[in-house]
């Protein structure tokens, strides 16, 4: 037994040897990925990870701005199909806002109101706003502006044609795969290593941008570069000034870093909050970026985000999901255990919803997606509830 051990040793010491010779960024990926199973006691992405990371503090508003409590809140019990729902993926939170006040809310599993959740890609979203902002305060021209004129290496070839813009919607054409389910794969490694930057800096640009959809985290995070480029500030700073401040955030958030070397946000993703301050991102939106009378991101921009760029990709706007169910419209930010902030204009309704796990897609959304907006329509339908009031 002892010389099987030893024989097995030597053989997996000859082969970390051979990856760190001819591999020497796949070593360190693996190192960091073992340091990190180590931790973690699991290969999966969860809610809590912000545990197990090194995070930036954003800091709540000066001005809290508590959600207004609806007169019928609570009083409507949740449909068999959301009890069901929510305790086969593990719901954590559960929110109705009907015209801005909160209509129904409960938490599960020890949850409350001021507890964390990974945003996971809603934070997409976020950082799309931030474009929009930063496009308004005169950082960049327009949405066309090229991605080469702030960053290096992205001025020639197909790379030259790439602009903030397909950055956000999602057409960026580099070389990515985004699968959460292969460990060793390029989505994996920008979730775990320590040089996130760079990782992304060296994926090519394969396709033509601007031409069509394809959902790449990669995109997102090119963009905090060229946000923060073109800023000379960090992503964090910018959230926390032009929208965590006057959207009246009450708690402070987590934004999950690469490490306490480079201090890179992972901006794709790992943007943590509570349901009640999600949702003010989707009454920012639903309101055309107006706040409390105050303008806070241009009306235009945020219609344009709203709206799909491509006929042929009409499931994505700019940083944004969208879509119809049963005749209602609506947008939504999106992550991927099912973590959604789901808003219906026409019914001035914001649904949010966070949890450990969601069911596979059915189209171009998941399945249970539908099902967190549907039952929150028969719930209020069922007061025969006024949606012009």
């Amino acid at each position: 037994m002892k010389r099987l051990k030893n024989k097995i040793v030597l053989v997996i010491s000859l082969f970390l040897f051979f990856v760190a010779v001819n591999f020497s960024s796949d070593i360190v990926y693996l190192s960091e990925l073992v340091g990190t199973v180590f931790k973690m006691q699991r290969t999966n992405a969860d809610i809590t990870d912000y545990k197990y990371f090194e995070n930036i503090i954003l800091s709540k508003s000066t001005s809290p701005q508590p959600w207004p409590i609806h007169k019928n809140y609570n009083t409507i019990n949740e449909t068999e199909n959301l009890k069901k729902i929510h305790a086969e993926l593990g719901t954590v939170a559960y929110l109705i806002i009907k015209n801005d006040s909160i209509w129904h809310e409960k938490y599960y599993q020890g949850y409350g109101k001021n507890s964390y959740s990974n945003s996971f890609s809603m934070a997409k979203s976020i950082v799309s706003a931030t474009m929009g902002k930063a496009i308004q305060d005169g950082y960049f021209k327009s949405i066309d502006d090229k991605v080469g004129s702030y960053i290096d290496g992205y001025s020639d070839g197909l790379a030259e044609k790439l602009t903030i813009g397909d950055l956000s919607s999602m057409a960026s054409g580099l070389d990515w795969d985004e699968s959460y389910t292969d460990i060793f794969g390029v989505t994996a490694r920008s979730y775990i290593s320590s040089e996130l930057n760079e990782l992304i800096k060296s994926r090519a640009i394969i396709e033509e941008p601007g031409k069509s959809f394809k959902y790449y985290s990669a995109s997102t995070q090119l963009l905090s570069m060229v946000v923060e480029k073109a800023t000379q500030k960090k992503i964090s700073n910018l959230v926390q000034e032009w929208f965590l401040e006057p959207l009246g955030f009450e708690n402070s958030s987590l934004w999950q870093i690469d490490g306490k070397k480079n201090n890179t946000i992972k901006a794709y993703c790992c943007f943590n909050s509570n349901a009640r301050d999600f949702a003010r991102f989707g009454k920012l939106y639903k309101d055309y970026g107006k706040w409390n009378g105050i303008q806070i991101l241009d009306s235009s921009f945020v219609a344009k985000s709203i709206k799909p760029r491509f006929e042929k990709s009409p499931e994505y706007g700019y940083g944004f999901w969208l879509g119809e169910i049963k005749e209602n419209k609506f947008f939504a930010m999106r992550g991927i255990l099912g973590q959604y902030v789901i808003v219906v204009p026409e019914k001035d309704i914001i649904v949010v919803r966070l949890g450990e796990k969601n069911l596979e897609k059915n189209s171009d959304r998941p399945k249970d997606f539908d099902v967190y907006l549907n039952e929150a329509i028969i719930m209020l339908d069922s007061v025969r509830f006024d949606y012009e009031q």
